[in-house]
């Protein structure tokens, strides 16, 4: 529903201006990332995507973009975890901060916020985010789980990647500070 609601915005909008999705293709073929048809009806393109499960007593926030939430997700189900809550921020620019305060207002109150991302540290969605620290989440430090900077976007081994995945979801989970 996301991806159509972009299009027909960027369709109906009375400015032409470029649109640029960065999402992987996998996402069109990927079990969980389906809409129901009411959602292609009646709804709109959501800027920010709220944690579906809310956890009420919410430790961590875990902020991210795109695939990665689906390999949070699956691990935070598989694993139990009930205290870590997943927003999806699905528009870097313009941020619209009233809105983002207002989607992630049921989780002041948690230890740590980290924004999340498979991309390299000098790639990706990192860039956008960390000049809003101080705006995103006054009371915290906006902290950084991702892949080292680096001038390739992958590593060209299959078994590193996926070392480096499973790291990266335990660190933004909080596996590290269990």
């Amino acid at each position: 529903a996301q991806y159509f609601h972009a299009l027909r915005r960027q369709v109906a909008s009375r400015y032409r201006r470029p649109l640029v999705i960065m999402a992987p293709k996998s996402l069109l073929r990927h079990k969980h990332a389906v809409s129901p048809v009411d959602d292609l009806i009646g709804g709109r393109f959501l800027e920010f995507l709220d944690d579906p499960m809310r956890p009420s007593a919410a430790r961590r926030l875990v902020l991210c973009s795109g695939k990665l939430y689906y390999d949070l997700e699956a691990a935070r189900r598989e694993r139990g975890i009930d205290d870590v809550a997943i927003v999806r921020v699905e528009q870097f620019y313009p941020f619209h901060s009233e809105l983002f305060e207002r989607v992630t207002a049921p989780y002041r109150g948690v230890r740590s916020v980290v924004w999340a991302q498979e991309e390299t540290r000098n790639r990706g969605g990192w860039t956008y985010m960390a000049p809003l620290r101080g705006e995103v989440f006054p009371d915290h430090e906006l902290r950084y789980v991702g892949r080292p900077p680096s001038a390739s976007p992958a590593t060209g081994s299959p078994g590193r990647h996926r070392a480096e995945q499973a790291a990266l979801v335990d660190a933004a989970l909080g596996r590290d500070e269990a």
